[in-house]
């Protein structure tokens, strides 16, 4: 008998104007992303110890270098992590 007192509830339809409301958001949300990333890449420059921490491996034999940035990658990492994980809370 509870059972038949419960109304369902319709699911509203979706709009063609939703649906470019999400894509705009998305586009907004890109571009934005695009900018801090330009911004990080013009400053890194300008930071010394990025990409010089201890943990990169950097191996030089005469002509031949190989280099991996092992410990600004995690560090890069744990940061982007944080980030997206402290903006998406909301």
């Amino acid at each position: 008998m509870a059972s038949s007192r419960r109304r369902r509830r319709r699911a509203r339809p979706v709009s063609s104007s939703d649906s470019l409301n999400d894509v705009g958001k998305a586009l907004i949300a890109l571009g934005a992303l695009l900018v801090v990333v330009g911004v990080v890449l013009v400053l890194a420059g300008r930071v010394p110890w990025i990409g010089r921490l201890p943990g990169d491996i950097h191996i030089q034999r005469g002509s031949w270098t190989f280099y991996f940035p092992l410990a600004t990658s995690l560090l890069l990492s744990v940061a982007l992590t944080l980030f997206f994980y402290l903006v998406g809370r909301r």
